[in-house]
């Protein structure tokens, strides 16, 4: 057995260098459960579903690499067991060159997986791994002294246990940083809010829903560009830090509006936005399914798209897409002044008709007032229609003229990655829906994807996720959809495979022209094989990393 606390050979200090170098190590190997923390906004609940969605790929991965490494340590130090003291001593470190070895690869293999959203080195992702950095050099201590103590023929060998602990320091880390992130949070937001209250002629105007935000805003900017100095979230920038970061960088004393996306996943999410911000104005867009596993009930997420209006009261003013059910009833409540839009019925504050969709674009006739203009656009499908009709309601709100909102219509462009269309070489053209997918977005991107009646359609998607309890059917219906309107399809991952399958089947649809594939760049390679000239691609959805 080692004498551990023998300082006059060396062994107490060689461990403190094997546990620095170790926690080094294992903080590299912790970037993929980093990044999953960050992208579930550093909740647990999150974190583990995500654990329990990839069915332990990644904690197996680390357990590979924990027997190989301790098998060839143990085998190193039985080997070195025939020399004479204190020459054994050091030899047996040697094992541990196979420890860092299977370190290395597994490294490799999880930077090589594709990222939708890389890890993000902010100020509290680094906070993050000085406080792993710190743990892992504690628990690499103690089990270099356990195994050098108790299990002499492993010797310092037990420090190759240590990547077993990786899934559990990081939240861990996170944990007990919480209390001071939220210091740090609230003196941003504070911050943000006194810098608010300097724009006492600031318009301030709140767009949430389950879909559609990012598009109305982006349409909204334009618009209120025509007569106003605008500034808005940018990107899909819709949390609480992301607005504080906006407000601090972004608001300028000349800006004159400021429009703000307002994301959700929680009861709660959109009133502490609201709190923040102060908007006198909203707009609610739709109110669906999404994100049902942390909202656990449809009736929760009514109730938080409820928030907006409900913040802005009897003396706000907020517009709703009178073509959702679930907006229309909120709506009712609303005390406030309102304008309710709809691209069916005509006895409403601002509506559509004669909608003309193409590949290149839509031509609408905008009633406003009950006076018709009409209007193009550079956004594919109706179901856009419906953002602009919201965004004109709220620029005659806001004092434009008709003409200033048709020009504003005009000048739109469609936002990157949701059903943006790409020219590609041969002839061939690509729906690219990747950004994010809900029942409601597929089914119109099929839609568009119908339009191209003289081309071959191939579809390319992971299906829809984050359903709760309503994936399996979601899917399931979504697979017959496909059936309906494309020609090939290209399942991507397994979450939903069986589903999307099914339904498929289940259509009659061609098995020979059905494709399994494990990730994107998979079915990109596959793509290269059977794509034609002249073919159609609708990209829909790509997976949270949550899902890779």
């Amino acid at each position: 057995m080692l004498d551990f606390w023998d300082f006059s050979n060396w062994h107490f200090f060689i461990a403190i260098f094997l546990a620095v170098g170790n926690a080094i190590l294992l903080c590299i190997e912790s970037k993929k459960f980093m990044q999953i923390s960050q992208l579930n906004g550093y909740h647990l609940h999150g974190y583990m579903s995500w654990l329990s969605n990839t069915r332990g790929k990644y904690f197996l991965r680390v357990l590979m690499v924990v027997v190989l490494s301790a098998v060839c340590i143990l085998v190193t130090n039985v080997v070195f067991r025939i020399f004479v003291e204190p020459l054994k001593y050091y030899l047996c470190y040697l094992g541990l060159a196979f420890y860092l070895l299977f370190s290395i690869i597994f490294i490799k293999v999880i930077n090589s997986t594709p990222q939708k959203t890389p890890l993000k080195m902010t100020s509290r992702v680094k906070r993050a791994y000085v406080m792993l950095f710190f743990l892992c050099v504690i628990v690499s201590f103690g089990l270099i002294l356990l195994s050098s103590t108790f299990v002499d023929i492993l010797g310092y060998g037990g420090i190759a246990l240590t990547p077993l602990f990786i899934p559990i320091l990081v939240p861990f880390a996170h944990l007990l940083l919480k209390p001071l992130e939220k210091i740090i949070q609230n003196r941003y937001v504070i911050k943000a809010m006194k810098k608010l209250q300097m724009f006492s002629d600031l318009k301030i105007i709140g767009i949430t829903g389950s879909f559609g935000k990012t598009t109305t805003k982006n349409a909204l900017t334009t618009i209120l560009s025509e007569k106003y100095s605008v500034c808005s979230t940018p990107q899909s920038y819709n949390t609480p830090m992301g607005i504080t970061k906006t407000i601090l960088e972004n608001l300028t004393p000349t800006n004159q509006v400021f429009i703000v996306e307002m994301g959700a996943r929680r009861r709660g999410d959109i009133q502490y936005l609201c709190k923040l911000t102060k908007p006198s104005m909203g707009i609610v867009t739709s109110i669906g399914h999404q994100h049902m596993q942390t909202f656990g009930s449809f009736e929760n997420v009514k109730r938080t798209k409820s928030e907006l209006p409900n913040f802005l009261g009897k003396d706000g003013f907020c517009v709703f897409n009178g073509d959702d059910e679930a907006v229309l009833d909120v709506s009712k409540s609303f005390d406030g002044e309102k304008q309710i839009i709809s691209l069916t019925k005509t006895d409403v504050d601002i509506y559509a008709t004669d909608i003309t969709a193409s590949k290149n674009g839509t031509t609408l006739k905008l009633f406003v007032d009950n006076k018709s203009y009409t209007c193009t656009t550079k956004l594919l499908g109706v179901h856009n229609i419906s953002n602009i009709l919201l965004c004109a309601a709220m620029a005659k709100k806001m004092g434009l003229t008709p003409q200033q909102i048709v020009a504003g219509i005009e000048k739109i462009r469609p936002v990157a990655h949701r059903l943006e269309l790409v020219n590609a070489p041969n002839n061939v053209i690509v729906l690219d829906d990747t950004y994010n997918a809900s029942i409601v977005g597929s089914q119109r991107a099929l839609e568009v994807l119908q339009m191209f009646e003289e081309r071959r359609k191939i579809v390319i998607t992971p299906g829809i996720v984050e359903l709760g309890a309503m994936e399996r059917l979601a899917n399931y219906q979504f697979g017959k959809q496909i059936a309906e309107k494309a020609d090939v399809v290209i399942i991507v991952n397994k979450t939903n495979l069986l589903a999307i399958k099914q339904g498929l089947l289940d259509s009659n649809f061609d098995t020979k022209n059905i494709f399994e594939v494990e990730n994107f760049a998979m079915s990109q390679q596959l793509l290269k094989k059977i794509i034609k000239n002249g073919d159609v691609i609708l990209w829909e959805n790509d997976l949270p990393d949550n899902y890779i």
